[in-house]
């Protein structure tokens, strides 16, 4: 997040309306509902996520332990029983 001077952007009234309320704080303004992005739009980690649990699923049906793609991908059991669950659910 950037931060920029209001007194750069903004008319002198607005300023003044502002200042009333917080004077020399920082003010967060958050995005119009409309220009949200989703989780994952701006990078590919959706994807490269769903294509590593789709692996993970594969390999525990191949017969792989949880044990074993826990090892393999970093994770704790944990996490991959429930990508497993996830993706069992997810078909």
């Amino acid at each position: 997040m950037d931060y920029i001077n209001a007194n750069c952007v903004l008319p002198d009234d607005l300023i003044v309306a502002i200042q009333q309320h917080i004077d020399g704080q920082y003010l967060y303004i958050p995005r119009k509902a409309e220009s949200k992005k989703k989780w994952g739009e701006l990078t590919n980690n959706k994807h490269f996520l769903n294509e590593r649990n789709t692996a993970i699923f594969e390999e525990y049906q191949a017969g792989v332990s949880v044990q074993e793609l826990a090892s393999k991908y970093y994770l704790s059991p944990k996490s991959v029983y429930k990508i497993l669950t996830a993706k069992k659910y997810d078909k």
